[in-house]
C-alpha cells in the first residue's frame, strides 16, 4: 500500500467514527447529511438558497460522472 491509500483509509475510518458518534448522540445537526443540508439550505429558503442548491447539484452531478467515466469527466 502506498501513502495515499493509507491516507484515504485513515480518512474513511475517521469519517466512520465521526458519523457514528453523531448518529449515536442523536443531536440535531451532527451528521454529514445534516451539515450539508444546512450549508446548502436544502430544508429552508435562506438568502441565496437557489445558488447554493445549484452548486450542490452541479458538484454531485460532476462527481457522479467523474466516478462513472473513470475520471474522463
Amino acid at each position: 500500500m502506498d501513502g495515499f491509500t493509507v491516507a484515504w483509509v485513515l480518512w474513511l475510518v475517521a469519517f466512520a467514527i465521526i458519523e457514528g458518534l453523531a448518529i449515536a448522540r442523536e443531536e440535531p445537526g451532527g451528521t454529514l447529511s445534516e451539515k450539508v443540508w444546512g450549508w446548502f439550505s436544502v430544508r429552508g429558503k435562506t438568502k441565496g438558497y437557489r445558488t447554493r442548491r445549484f452548486i450542490l447539484l452541479a458538484f454531485l452531478a460532476w462527481l457522479t460522472l467523474h466516478f462513472l467515466t473513470g475520471g474522463w469527466v
